[in-house]
């Protein structure tokens, strides 16, 4: 008895795996479809339990979501101290790694695998916290919510509309060593929520509203489930796989049928149909179809490549590309295999697949051919092993057309002409070798060189040909009797024999590795069609890109003209970017509309709409049909087969995968952009409604408190008074203008009149327009402006308002005995020269990180003096100043305050000032007296 000698290499990996593992400590994951549904308080559970049997359990961090009975679960076990961690004004507890390290448990509890570590820690994720803890040979208990899964977060995103930011590598999960699924029916998760025992009743009713509603529920359950069985069924087939350690077939494993072999677990059907170019493969596929919708069970179609179906004629290659499209609307997976042998490469693939049933026809052969050859069904049943095979009635009067086993092509006279002049130069070399005293063995190996050589470059039948010829013409001219075919030595009849089979075996396997050349040769090229557009389109960025890049390759790859057509706002297909002429027609877009209705294919060479003129592919998104591919094929023949068929399919799900990837990317940046103004909105309201408040309650109380005095109070009162009126309506006229300006920066409003201005005028404008609150106090502020500062072309009005807003700015945040400087100079640059103006206080000047954030909008800097204001002030100078192209920045002096400071570039040419005409009183020449006298502008 034989047996088949394990693999040195596999068992070594096995060996390294196995101890990997025993060093490394184990994780168990408490496995749920949402909050709330008792994966801690299990996890909890179980650890205690595990406390009991006398393991070394540490409760390194543990989320009790004020549950009385969570934390009820936490007394008696080792609490770990946590880490305390202020980040921007709060202190945050964080699980401490180098203290769990330290204390190293047998077993230790760490929740939420998918938290997000504060910054500045050792790892910005908690499963990397946790992997260091099972490298270190801790054991670990974690829990983990379905939706944090990376592989689901845009499967979650479209169920919830929410995209989970906190996400686990599915690597995680799968490598976990234990996974535990704690689930409970959705209404009764519901009502945990409307009795507070998941969040509090204010979180719990916005989560109910929102995340937490009863079909996200039940769709998070579902992939909480199937996600499960997933990763059980994985398990099965690892434990299937020949040679794995406790698998079936692998040494020593209890009811191994023999060493190495593999035996398939029936854990979940799974059905295999074999699809060929008979008429009753139909039959035998709506079977297939019928017998898997009983079962619940995923199906497959197969059809393989040998080369005996290479030499199918039209006919048959036609039958089977429709065989293998009606599987595919029926619901089949279909795939194509490519191999010497049918029914070997059958049940290889359906073993690899855990097929549990193969569905085939029965045989419409003669009997005398069944009883000399074995027919396939037969040779099925007796490889299939513990794979049950279901035969079923697939003959009838439509399997009676002949056109399995018809050629392709009828016979080429010119290679057997070529076949037969090879013969003769091997003849004529034969007989060379004969005149030269060479024995009969060298003549026979010159014909068995022709032989092969005419197979490899000719083909099968030209091969066989060249043998029968090869023996015919040595036994005529080198086999006594000269010149006749009868042989006189019994003995060549052997030699004749054997030189035939020689030579034909040497023909058919020369002709079947030419033909594993031309279809390796097929694969690569479909493989390298597949890699190249799958590689261009991830390069193209926005939508005309991956339209023009899909386009570009199908032409490429198939030599024929192709568009893309996408829907409109009313769902009205039509070509995108420059399209050929056929797809403009009108039946043509008929076609296309129908294929995007009703996600089936339908075309020229399909069952629906034959008459177009093209084919008309549906490109599906997960959730939504994306649009549809037109291909306009040049020769239809090619697309009937079945690896072009597959190819071109292929191809389209490849550009449905790049539309879905951008359109999944724009909705993102919409959605972002929706954030970000409803951030806006309420950060707005929220930052003004004090600020519109104080100054208007200011002046409603002042103005009523002076219409309620009869007789009118003293005079200096009254002035205190309406003198904070004003002020108080100045600072709110400023903060509207500040909304007003940086409302028209936002929406690009904001027009630029620029004139030849003087800064003098400019910064005098401004400190009249200051008003400081504080009853009329006034602030000293000093200008440091030298007197040939020359004129630039500004907007007055605005770089007036930037002055106004840092100068407000600096009153706020200094001491009010400081005083304020405004200096300017002209600073001369490789590029031309620019303006510099700067504002200094003597205030406590910026904290540290803070000079980057202080033009940010409604961003107010941290001071023991007064703060008020919305924080837009900076930001609208910001603006205007780069609206002017210029920069300004916020820095520290050194001998302590606050400079802020602004650029303005200039032009190269000053204006010419023209001089101006006075009136003299003195009499002089000319008309009335009057003389030109030079004034300086």
């Amino acid at each position: 008895m034989t047996q088949t000698r394990p693999n040195p290499d596999a068992l070594l990996e096995q060996i390294r795996t196995d101890q990997d593992k025993a060093r490394h400590g184990r994780i168990k994951i408490f496995f749920g479809a949402a909050a709330g549904v008792g994966k801690t308080y299990t996890m909890l559970e179980e650890a205690r339990s595990r406390n009991i049997d006398g393991l070394d359990v540490v409760i390194g961090y543990a989320e009790p979501h004020n549950r009385p009975e969570t934390e009820a679960l936490l007394l008696g076990l080792e609490l770990l101290p946590q880490r305390q961690v202020a980040y921007r004004g709060v202190t945050l507890r964080e699980f401490d790694l180098d203290a769990a390290l330290t204390r190293k448990p047998e077993l230790i509890i760490v929740d939420e695998l998918a938290h997000t570590n504060v910054q500045g820690s050792r790892h910005p994720k908690r499963w990397q916290d946790i992997a260091e803890l099972l490298a270190a040979g801790i054991n670990v208990y974690t829990t983990l919510n379905v939706q944090h899964l990376e592989s689901l977060n845009d499967v979650v995103a479209q169920i919830t509309g929410i995209i989970v930011r906190e996400t686990v590598p599915d690597a995680v999960f799968e490598q976990a060593d234990e996974i535990e699924l704690v689930d409970i029916p959705p209404d009764e998760l519901l009502e945990r929520f409307e009795d507070g025992k998941v969040y509090v009743p204010s979180q719990a009713e916005r989560a109910m509203t929102s995340f937490f509603q009863k079909p996200n529920l039940v769709a998070l359950r579902e992939l909480s489930l199937r996600r499960t069985a997933d990763r059980v069924n994985a398990q099965m087939q690892q434990a299937a796989i020949p040679g794995a350690p406790g698998a079936p077939g692998a040494p020593g494993a209890p009811g191994a049928p023999g060493p190495g072999a593999a035996r398939v677990w029936p854990t979940a059907e799974r059905i295999l149909v074999g699809v060929g170019p008979a008429p009753s493969s139909a039959r035998v596929i709506r079977a297939a179809k019928r017998l898997a919708t009983a079962l619940r069970a995923p199906w497959i179609a197969v059809t393989v490549e040998t080369p005996k179906t290479r030499r199918f004629n039209e006919e048959a290659r036609a039958r089977m590309a429709f065989n293998l499209r009606l599987a595919q609307r029926l619901g089949a997976e279909t795939v194509t295999l490519t191999g010497e042998r049918m029914v070997d490469e059958v049940v290889s693939y359906a073993r690899t697949r855990n097929v549990t049933r193969i569905v085939v026809g029965k045989s419409d052969r003669p009997w005398l051919m069944d009883l000399l050859l074995r027919s396939s069904v037969d040779e099925l049943i007796r490889k299939s092993g513990e794979i049950d095979v279901q035969v079923v009635r697939g003959i009838g009067r439509e399997a009676r057309p002949g056109i399995v086993h018809l050629p392709a092509t009828g016979i080429n006279w010119k290679d057997l002409g070529r076949a037969a002049l090879v013969v003769l130069v091997c003849t004529v070399m034969a007989l060379i070798m004969w005149a030269v005293g060479m024995t009969e063995a060298n003549w026979v190996m010159v014909y068995l060189l022709g032989v092969a050589y005419v197979a490899a470059r000719h083909g099968r039948w030209p091969g066989v040909f060249a043998s029968v010829l090869s023996v015919l013409t040595f036994d005529f001219l080198f086999v006594p009797p000269y010149f006749t075919f009868v042989v006189e030595d019994a003995q060549y009849l052997v030699t004749f024999g054997v030189m035939l089979a020689i030579a034909l075996l040497i023909s058919t396997l020369t002709a079947r590795i030419h033909e594993q050349v031309a279809s390796t040769r097929a694969r690569e090229r479909r493989t390298e069609a597949l890699f190249r557009i799958s590689r261009e389109l991830s390069r193209a960025g926005d939508l005309p890109q991956i339209v023009s890049v899909a386009v570009a390759q199908l032409r490429d790859i198939f030599g024929t003209d192709a568009a893309i057509l996408l829907p409109s706002d009313h769902d009205e297909v039509a070509p995108h970017g420059h399209h050929p002429p056929f797809v403009g027609r009108h039946t043509e877009l008929g076609v296309a509309q129908w294929v995007f209705q009703h996600d089936q294919e339908a075309g020229a060479g399909t069952d629906t709409l034959p008459g177009a003129e093209a084919i008309y592919l549906p490109l599906r998104g997960s959730a939504q049909m994306l649009g549809v591919l037109a291909i306009l094929p040049a020769d239809r023949q090619p697309f009937d087969a079945p690896d072009q068929r597959q190819l071109l399919d292929t191809l389209a799900t490849q550009v449905a995968v790049a539309l879905e990837r951008e359109r999944l990317t724009r909705q993102a940046q919409q959605a972002r952009v929706r954030a970000q103004t409803d951030h806006l909105r309420s950060t707005l309201l929220s930052s003004v409604s004090h600020d519109l408040r104080t100054p208007l309650a200011t002046i409603t109380g002042i103005t009523s408190s002076l219409l309620a005095q009869r007789p009118p109070g003293d005079a200096a009162v009254q002035r205190d008074m309406l003198q904070s009126v004003y002020e108080e309506s100045q600072r709110l006229a400023r903060l509207v203008s500040n909304l007003l300006d940086i409302t028209r920066l936002e929406s690009d409003a904001m027009q630029v009149h620029k004139q030849w201005q003087s800064l003098e005028e400019i910064v005098g404008s401004a400190l009249a327009r200051l008003r400081l609150p504080g009853g009329g106090r006034d602030r000293a502020i000093n200008t440091d402006l030298p007197a040939e500062l020359p004129l630039i072309e500004v907007d007055g009005v605005l770089i007036e308002q930037v002055l106004v807003n840092l100068l407000d700015n600096a009153c706020k945040y200094a001491p009010p005995d400081t005083p304020i400087r405004v200096t300017a100079h002209v600073n001369t640059l490789a590029e031309g020269r620019e303006m510099v103006v700067e504002v200094l206080d003597q205030g406590e000047g910026f904290a540290p990180g803070e000079k980057e954030h202080v033009f940010e909008k409604f961003y107010r800097g941290q001071s023991k003096g007064s703060t008020y204001g919305t924080g837009l002030g900076l930001a609208v100078c910001r603006g205007i100043v780069e609206a002017h192209g210029g920069r300004i920045e916020a820095r520290n002096r050194p001998e302590g305050g606050a400079r802020l400071r602004f650029t303005l570039p200039m032009s190269a040419e000053q204006p010419v000032i023209e001089p101006e005409l006075e009136l003299d009183p003195s009499p002089g020449p000319g008309p009335g007296g009057e003389q030109d006298l030079p004034q300086h502008a």
